[in-house]
């Protein structure tokens, strides 16, 4: 019994330790964002999470419950990146742009960046009326479905720190463009005509181009949106000739601007 209480003891000294541990790295990585912003610094740096797995990949190679010690690592890290979000963004980030903008493939790059929430509202309404786009605007009717937006954009009122995907359609009502703004900021992404076309044209779930799959009909559909999708968005980004990376720091950075003029 006395070397059970011994182990216990240092097992508790231990806990204390990795507890420490987690509250210093935690305010380092405050630090950290803190300085990249104070001095210009790219604020997206994916070589160093590559650099980290390496090295932690190395160091637990054949160490017994190395799989379990990797599990824990990886909670840390998530962590980590939902804290640079929360010093950065006190708000949601709401993307918008015509179909084909890029949209789906820029929030799932945010996410793994800094391990922020996904709402993809074409696939929240989807899997709640159970059928896709098209079924529901040729069952229902296009209203049903705007409706369904709306009231999921004022479901997002209570979150925070959240990347909203709209569906091309969503800025088009003013009343859904009030609700991004109480607790978003609304980037426009945009593509040329012909970008969205090469995006999209293997794709059956869009009702609004079904038939129509042309750079002429897409650039007839975009301007009519145009003045709408400006009037509405805080930042825009071009997306075209872009990689995910450069898509994003440029969101990143626009972001950052925007919230300290």
């Amino acid at each position: 019994m006395e070397q059970l209480k011994m182990l216990r003891e240092h097992l508790a000294q231990n806990d204390e330790i990795i507890l420490n541990a987690l509250l210093m790295r935690n305010a380092i990585v405050e630090e950290i964002m803190a300085y990249k912003e104070e001095n210009g610094l790219q604020i997206l740096q994916p070589e160093q999470d590559e650099k980290r797995d390496r090295w932690l990949d190395k160091s637990l190679e054949g160490k017994r419950h190395g799989k379990e010690v990797k599990d824990i690592y990886s909670s840390i890290v998530k962590n980590a990146k939902r804290i640079q979000a929360r010093h950065l963004f006190n708000y949601n980030i709401v993307l918008i742009g015509f179909m084909g903008a890029g949209k789906t493939t820029i929030s799932d790059y945010l996410s793994t960046c800094f391990a922020m929430e996904v709402v993809e509202m074409d696939q929240v309404i989807s899997d709640r009326e159970g059928m896709s786009i098209s079924d529901i605007f040729e069952v229902y009717g296009e209203e049903h479905f705007r409706n369904a937006e709306t009231n999921l954009l004022k479901e997002m009122q209570s979150k925070r720190n959240v990347v909203i995907s709209c569906g091309g359609g969503t800025p088009m009502r003013d009343v859904n463009v009030q609700e991004m703004k109480k607790n978003g900021r609304v980037v426009l992404l945009t593509a040329k005509p012909e970008t969205i076309l090469e995006r999209v044209k293997d794709s059956h779930d869009r009702p609004l181009i079904e038939k129509n799959k042309s750079v002429e009909f897409i650039e007839e559909l975009m301007l009519k949106r145009r003045e709408k999708y400006v009037a509405a968005a805080d930042i825009i980004i071009e997306t075209d000739g872009k990689s995910e990376l450069e898509i994003c720091e440029e969101l990143v950075n626009s972001l950052l601007k925007l919230d300290n003029d």
